[in-house]
């Protein structure tokens, strides 16, 4: 992120760029199901990439470099109002694993990896455990335990864990000098050889993951994910290091291209490594869904939507208000129409209900439902028709949906300027997308048409069939000199 001055307590650590998650696709979407409510879109595979450190305009309006902010977007759908909840990285990643809110050591991403007091946790109004540190007590559970407890697989890839074993285990990713939990976090900062952030590992954060066998076999380092992909867990994670994933710029060590290029250019060079290699796994292409989100934005913005609530432990969850910016976030797959846009709120309690809701979690969490913490939220919308919307009743693909139209996105010229339509995709949509009008001062870029929204919008759907990709905006925190997040 960009050195600023040194802000309140909790500005030690910038937000994550990156989060990609694949979701696959294969069980009924919009459909209504008996009783009339409305069945939530599935996925058989999620992949989740999670960046770092953009705000919506840097990534997806000035961005120069095309692959995040053009090619991706044109693939999918944007979300255009997708917010972080809170500054500044770590607080992000919590809450997209388990609905907890920031509290006062999250906020400064945990300079040390200390336990949660108290260690037995007191679960309040909201599912929010009252207290303070780093490491949750095992009463708080977060997604791979819902996942578990429900027959599904997940598993982690984090970039470079393990390259330095005396500052990280190559399992599991827990400061190697922590000697449990209390112990100062050496992976705050890169090195030229390991460039792994433990604060952009959530899973390391609840006990009720790292005290299992399950943290050690499914925490892995990032090389494997190829060997993976030909049977992939049924939710997997992503984390690049701290120079793929936007956060470092020059990088300490190396982009996936050989350079010393960080921040944005470095984000491109791996999303155009790894989203392709993704896209054409076969479970992707049975019933996938690809995500990339990060954590926060930057340059301050602590705004927020969707009812945001601070927790017990933290009036302001983005340090000077009340969430993490807008970051913005592409969906992209069969069911998600190319090239449209969505301006529905959305931030990351509400990804995590959207998880829960696609993996078919239906009890217990804060509401009783299956909602962990603030996914629990009374009225918050997890993703629905206005991201599946590509698919007609039959639940086959429209003219406009596609995996991976080639085509740009749109982008129309000052005025009323019309964008360009997408190129073709491959077999499961024809990636065709939708055509878009400049904005007036041609500073943001083109909304699908009328008719693409009504696409969109408008349509009942009864299967997923292949699979989309989602990609989240990026974001930052307030900070101090150094670089954190």
């Amino acid at each position: 992120m960009r050195k600023t001055s040194r802000v309140t307590l909790a500005a030690a650590g910038i937000g994550s760029l990156a989060l990609t998650v694949l979701l696959a696709a294969g069980a009924p979407v919009g459909a209504q199901a008996a009783g009339g409510a409305q069945v939530q879109p599935h996925a058989g595979h999620v992949f989740l990439i999670e960046l770092e450190n953009k705000g919506f305009n840097e990534a997806y309006v000035t961005n120069p470099n095309p692959y995040l902010r053009k090619t991706l977007p044109a693939q999918g759908q944007l979300l255009t109002n997708y917010y972080g909840i809170g500054h500044v990285s770590l607080d992000n990643y919590v809450a997209q694993l388990s609905g907890q809110a920031p509290n006062l050591n999250t906020q400064s991403d945990c300079q040390n990896y200390t336990d949660f007091q108290p260690s037995t946790a007191v679960i309040g109004p909201g599912g929010q455990a009252a207290g303070i540190g780093c490491v949750y007590p095992t009463q708080v559970k977060a997604l791979p335990d819902q996942l578990t407890a429900t027959g599904h697989s997940w598993k982690a890839y984090l970039q470079d864990m393990g390259n330095d074993q005396t500052r990280e285990d190559d399992r599991c990713g827990a400061p190697a000098n922590s000697f449990g939990t209390g112990g100062k976090d050496g992976t705050q900062s890169a090195t030229a050889r390991d460039q792994y952030a433990a604060r952009h590992n959530p899973f390391i954060y609840f006990h009720s993951i790292r005290d299992s066998e399950l943290c050690h076999t499914n925490v892995v380092p990032l090389d494997q994910l190829a060997g993976d992909l030909t049977q992939p867990a049924n939710f997997t994670w992503i984390s690049p290091n701290l120079c793929s994933d936007g956060h470092d710029d020059p990088c300490t060590g190396k982009n996936v291209a050989g350079g010393s290029a960080g921040g944005l250019k470095a984000i491109d060079l791996f999303l155009a490594k790894y989203v392709p290699m993704i896209e054409t796994s076969p479970a992707f292409k049975k019933d996938g869904v690809l995500i990339i989100t990060s954590d926060e934005a930057e340059n301050n913005d602590a705004t927020a939507c969707c009812g945001e609530k601070p927790g017990p432990n933290s009036p302001f969850p983005g340090i000077t208000g009340p969430g993490g910016g807008r970051i913005g976030t592409v969906v992209i797959g069969h069911c998600v129409t190319a090239g449209s846009r969505n301006a529905t709120p959305y931030n990351h309690y509400a990804l995590l209900r959207s998880l829960e809701d696609n993996f078919g979690i239906t009890t217990g969490g804060a509401d009783g439902k299956g909602h962990l913490g603030y996914a629990g939220a009374a009225g918050l919308k997890a993703f629905g028709a206005d991201v599946f919307g590509g698919c007609n009743a039959n639940g086959q693909a429209s003219a406009a949906s596609g995996i991976a139209g080639t085509g740009p996105s749109g982008g129309g010229a000052a005025g009323n300027g019309s964008g360009s339509t997408g190129g073709g995709g491959p077999p499961g949509g024809s990636g065709s997308g939708s055509t878009g009008g400049g904005a007036q001062d041609g500073s943001v870029e083109a909304r699908p048409s009328s008719s693409a929204l009504a696409t969109t919008g408008g349509l009942p759907l009864t299967r997923v069939a292949a699979g989309f990709v989602l990609l989240a905006g990026i974001t930052t925190a307030a900070c101090r000199r150094r670089k954190a997040g």
